[in-house]
């Protein structure tokens, strides 16, 4: 029989080895030119590329192929904070 001790243990050692599944997002900021145009986006990155240097590596391509160029990542966040940037992103949230 598997003592109390052992079983935590075990437990303990099985969680530590789960995945953790949190999602990565970026907030940014871009523009076209000629017209000039601005906007606030939201973007989901991979979770290898959550931090700032990383998104922003990330995100300019993904921007340029639709004409846009990055002026700035201003942070990386969680699935917690997602929807307290829902509304200012607007057409922009989850697009690129």
């Amino acid at each position: 029989m598997i003592g109390m001790k052992s079983l935590i243990a075990l437990l303990f050692t099985a969680v530590l080895t789960v995945p953790a599944q949190a999602a990565c997002y970026a907030d940014y900021k871009a523009k076209q030119d000629d017209p000039l145009r601005l906007h606030y986006g939201v973007a989901k990155i991979p979770d290898d590329s959550c931090n700032v240097a990383a998104a922003t590596k990330v995100l300019a391509p993904r921007l340029e192929q639709k004409n846009w160029t990055l002026l700035t990542v201003l942070s990386v966040f969680s699935d917690a904070q997602l929807n307290t940037k829902k509304e200012a992103a607007g057409a922009f949230f989850l697009r690129y």
